[in-house]
Parts: C-alpha cells; structure tokens; sequence
C-alpha cells in the first residue's frame, strides 16, 4: 500500500500541506451576508462561500467557507479567504488564482483548477452581494436570466446542474414575478437542499418580487 502522506509530500508544498492540515476560516457563517456555492461533485471539487462585508466601506469583514473536495481544494480556498479578509469588495475582485497558487508555494497543473474554483467562488460572492445590494445593474429579468442563475445549482443524484439533468421543468417570468416548476416529488430526498439553493440563487434579487416553486404531483 502507497504511503499517502509520502505521496503529499512529493506533490505539494509545505505551505499547502499546512493548510489543508489546519485550514483558516471553515465552517458555517448562520448571519452571513451572502451565501454561494460552486464546483460539483462529479468533478471531485466543491466550495460553499459565506462571506460577510461591512456596508459603509464594502470591506470584507468575514469569510468562511465549507470544502467538498481534495487537499488542494481545501488549502487553496483557505489562502484564498486569508489573502481577501479587509479588502474591498474591488481589490478582493483583483485576485488571481496565479496569486492564490504563487501563495501556497506552487500547485501540480492537474491541481490548479482548485486555485480556479477558489476565485470563481469568491467573484460568484461579490457579484451576488453587490446585485443584492443595488451596487450593480441586474440583467433584465427574463426566462434566459433565471436560467443562467439555476445553471449554478448541482442536481445531487448526478454531480450536473438542475437544468441539464431536468429537474427544472419549466420556468414562467411575468411582472417580476419567477415560476418555476421542478421535476421532482415533495418528498424527494434533495428537495430541501435544491429549493433552498433556489432561493439563494434568486429570492433576494431586487428584480425579482415574488419566486413560486412547484413540484410534480
């Protein structure tokens, strides 16, 4: 049998192995001002973000995160919530995953999407809290739009988004209102869990007025 932590040793940095040893910032963050989460669990790697910014200064004043992954998932997003925690929302949006990686000593190649996913989560963050908060211009709501957004949520019985694999059904926009019907039972196993990333998704979006889910019968 193959030593793992020999294996480790020869793939990652000390810095790395540290992190993902003892990472920074995880856990759950019950007031959080935004909550996002992105990757699947069909590639090996997923990330959930909490993050909470100061309203005055839009600085980031908490960051936490849950990692559903490998050891270069964990240590990446880790170093990735240190390097951005004080920074504005625009100099937490300049961070690169060179950056997150150069940080961390270096990253093998087939590793360097965890550095990816890292940033696409913490730009998925701020672009959320800032269409939230009326900092930025949400796309005119429309079916193509709530589609974009639902294309984020991962059907867990597949490891794909709710819209390839068809649990969303059908989705019906009018005066700001979003229907949406799923392809799944009310007493699906995942049901809580896909209705509640829904409504991450799309509830608090000042564009949108009312969000109806429905359920086969």
């Amino acid at each position: 049998m193959r030593n793992t932590s020999s294996i480790y040793k020869r793939m990652y940095s000390p810095k790395l192995i540290e992190l993902f040893k003892n990472p920074k910032n995880v856990g759950e963050m019950p007031d959080a001002d935004v909550k996002v989460t992105e990757g699947s669990l069909a590639c090996g790697d997923m990330i959930t973000i909490f993050m909470k910014v100061d309203e005055k200064t839009k600085r980031i004043k908490d960051i936490k995160f849950l990692s559903y992954g490998c050891a270069a998932n964990i240590a990446t997003t880790s170093m990735m919530t240190e390097m951005v925690k004080g920074l504005t929302l625009e100099e937490a949006k300049k961070i690169t995953f060179k950056q997150i990686a150069d940080a961390l000593g270096g990253l093998p190649p087939v590793k360097m999407h965890c550095a990816v996913l890292s940033v696409d989560g913490l730009r998925s963050a701020i672009r959320k809290y800032e269409e939230e908060h009326g900092l930025v211009e949400v796309p005119e709501l429309d079916e193509s739009f709530v589609r974009s957004r639902l294309r984020h949520i991962i059907n867990p019985k597949i490891g794909r988004d709710i819209i390839s694999t068809g649990i969303v059904d059908e989705i019906k926009v009018y005066d700001g209102n979003v229907e949406i019907d799923l392809n799944i039972s009310e007493d699906d196993e995942f049901k809580n869990y896909i209705v509640g990333e829904i409504r991450e998704r799309l509830e608090n979006l000042p564009n949108i007025k009312e969000l109806k889910i429905n359920f086969k019968e």
